[in-house]
C-alpha cells in the first residue's frame, strides 16, 4: 500500500472524516448535504455525489477521549478499504483532520497473505494507494513506518514452518536489516554450542533443523540512550509441544509461536526506517520444538548459559527455555531496559482473552506506565499482572535450581518469574499469546498473524 501526497491528475473517490463544526475544504452545497444526511448515517460512511465525484463522508457525532477517537478512525479506515475494494477501485483520496488514523486502519485492514494461493492475482485487493494532504507530515510518517513493521511481522507469522525454518527466519532478519538499515549477525549451531546455550539447544534436540540466534542492532544518530534498549523475541517457528505433545487441534496454529520474534524484527525495521534517535538491540533465539528421537524428555535437567540448571517437567513449556539464554546474552550490553515478547502461555490468553497483552516485570514504574500509555494510543493494550516474589517458590525443584513449570495456578506469572531469574537489569515481560494470532477477523486485525507488539513498541521507543 502506497500513501502519497495528492496528485493533480486524481479523479477517483474522496473520503472525508470530520467532527461536526469542522471547517472543510468543500463546496457549500456539499457541506449542506453532509449536514442534512449526518444524523441518518450516525458515525458510519454515507455516500454522496459531488458532480462526477463520489464522496464518502464519516461524521464523528460523539465527544470521545483522544485514544478512543483514534481507534474509531482506524476502524473507519478499515471499512473504507472494504468499500474501495468492493468497487474494484485502486485508490482513494482522504480529506479532513484524521487522515493519519484513517490511513492506518485502511493499510492494516487491507492486508492479505496470498503467498500460497495459485490464483493470488485474482484474490488481490484492488486498493493500492491512499492520497493524503502531505505524505511527509509527522503523523503520516509515523503510520507508514509502524505499519511497515507490522505487515512484515504478519507475513512472518503467517508462513508455515515448511517455508520458515529457524534458518530462514534468520535470513529474513538479514534481509530486513539490509532494506531498512540495521546490522544483523546470525549465530549458527556451533557458535550456539560454544556459548553453552542449553535452553535453546535443549529445545532443538528433537528437531532435524538447526537452531539460530539472531542479533540485530540499530543505533540512530544522536541516540538519546547511552545504554541500549534490548528487545528479545521468542522464535519457536513451530511447536508440537515436544514429547509433552499438544492435542492435534492445538497444533493447527503453532506456526505462530514465533510471534514475538516477528514483532522484534518488525520493530527493528520500523525504527530503522524512521531513523529514530535511539539505540536498540534485538535478540531472536529460534528453533522448532519436535518430539524427535533425541528430544528432551520430561524429567531431564538442562543447563542454561549462565550455569542455571533447569528440571524440564513439561517440554511444551519450551519458550521460556530458549528465552532464558537470550536474556543471559542481553547482559553483555549492560542494557538500560530489556523487553521480551513471547507467545508464552495459554494462561495469559485465558486470563484476558485476545484483546490485550499481559505485561509484568521489575522495571521502574515509569517504564511500564509509558508502555501502557503507548498501548492505549495504539490499541495494543498492556494489562499489568502482579510480579511478587512469592511466585518464585512455585518454581523450586528438588533436583535442580529451577523447574520449568510452576503448577496449575498463575501460569502466566510463574513463566515471567522464571524468566526474571536470568536478568540483572530493568526488565519487562510481554506475553502476547492471546492477540498474536486470530482465528477470525476483528476490525483491521485480520485473520491470522496480527503483528501485535510492533505498533506498541514503535510508539514507546519514539517517545523514549
Amino acid at each position: 500500500m502506497n500513501i502519497t501526497t495528492y496528485t493533480p491528475d486524481y479523479n477517483g473517490p474522496v473520503a472525508i472524516v470530520y467532527k461536526k463544526g469542522d471547517n472543510l475544504s468543500i463546496s457549500e452545497t456539499l457541506q449542506n448535504r453532509l449536514d442534512a444526511y449526518a444524523a441518518k448515517f450516525e458515525e458510519s460512511w454515507m455516500e454522496l455525489q459531488d458532480g462526477s465525484t463520489t464522496v464518502w463522508a464519516f461524521q464523528l457525532t460523539k465527544e470521545l477521549e483522544a485514544n478512543e477517537r483514534a481507534e474509531k478512525m482506524r476502524l473507519a479506515g478499515n471499512s473504507l478499504a472494504g468499500k474501495v475494494n468492493g468497487l474494484g477501485l485502486d485508490r482513494v483520496k482522504l480529506e479532513g483532520p484524521f487522515q493519519a488514523e484513517v490511513s492506518e486502519g485502511a493499510v492494516l485492514g487491507n492486508y492479505q497473505f496470498l503467498k500460497f494461493f495459485s490464483d493470488a492475482h485474482k484474490r488481490r485487493n484492488s486498493l493500492v494507494q491512499i492520497q493524503v494532504e502531505d505524505e511527509n507530515a509527522e503523523d503520516i510518517q509515523r503510520i507508514k513506518n509502524s505499519t511497515l513493521g507490522t505487515l512484515l511481522a504478519r507475513d512472518l507469522v503467517n508462513r508455515p514452518v515448511i517455508d520458515l525454518t529457524a534458518t530462514k527466519l534468520a535470513e529474513e532478519a538479514k534481509a530486513a536489516g539490509k532494506r531498512h538499515g540495521f546490522s544483523v549477525e546470525v549465530l549458527e549451531k556451533k557458535q550456539i554450542e560454544s556459548l553453552k546455550m542449553g535452553g535453546l539447544l535443549g529445545v532443538n534436540y528433537g528437531s532435524v533443523e538447526p537452531p539460530t540466534f539472531t542479533i540485530m542492532e540499530y543505533k540512530g544518530e544522536g541516540a538519546s540512550n547511552q545504554q541500549p534498549v534490548v528487545l528479545v523475541g521468542k522464535g519457536v517457528v513451530y511447536d508440537t509441544g515436544g514429547l509433552s505433545l499438544k492435542p492435534s487441534n492445538f497444533m493447527d496454529t503453532m506456526k505462530s509461536d514465533m510471534g514475538g520474534a516477528a514483532a522484534v524484527i518488525g520493530t527493528m525495521s520500523a525504527i530503522a526506517e524512521a531513523k529514530l534517535p535511539i539505540h536498540v538491540v534485538g535478540l531472536v533465539p529460534a528453533t522448532d520444538n519436535r518430539p524427535g528421537k533425541n528430544a528432551v524428555t520430561p524429567g531431564d535437567v538442562i543447563t542454561i548459559s549462565d550455569g542455571t540448571t533447569v528440571e524440564v517437567l513439561n517440554t511444551d513449556a519450551e519458550g521460556r527455555l530458549i528465552l532464558s539464554d537470550a536474556l543471559v546474552y542481553a547482559k553483555r550490553y549492560n542494557p538500560e531496559l530489556v523487553i521480551d515478547l513471547a507467545t508464552l502461555t495459554g494462561a495469559a490468553a485465558r486470563a484476558i482473552g485476545r484483546y490485550a497483552i499481559v505485561g509484568m516485570g521489575n522495571a521502574p514504574k515509569e517504564k511500564m506506565e509509558a508502555l501502557q500509555t503507548s498501548g492505549f494510543k495504539t490499541r495494543e493494550r498492556v494489562v499489568e499482572f502482579p510480579f511478587w516474589d512469592e511466585y518464585k517458590d512455585l518454581l523450586k525443584s528438588p533436583i535442580a535450581d529451577l523447574k520449568n513449570i510452576g503448577g496449575p495456578e498463575a501460569g502466566a506469572i510463574t513463566a515471567g518469574k522464571f524468566l526474571e531469574h536470568f536478568t540483572d537489569y530493568p526488565y519487562i515481560h510481554l506475553d502476547i499469546a492471546g492477540p498474536a494470532h486470530l482465528g477470525k477477523r476483528v476490525g483491521y486485525q485480520v485473520e491470522g498473524g496480527t503483528g501485535i507488539g510492533v505498533r506498541l513498541l514503535y510508539d514507546f521507543l519514539s517517545n523514549y
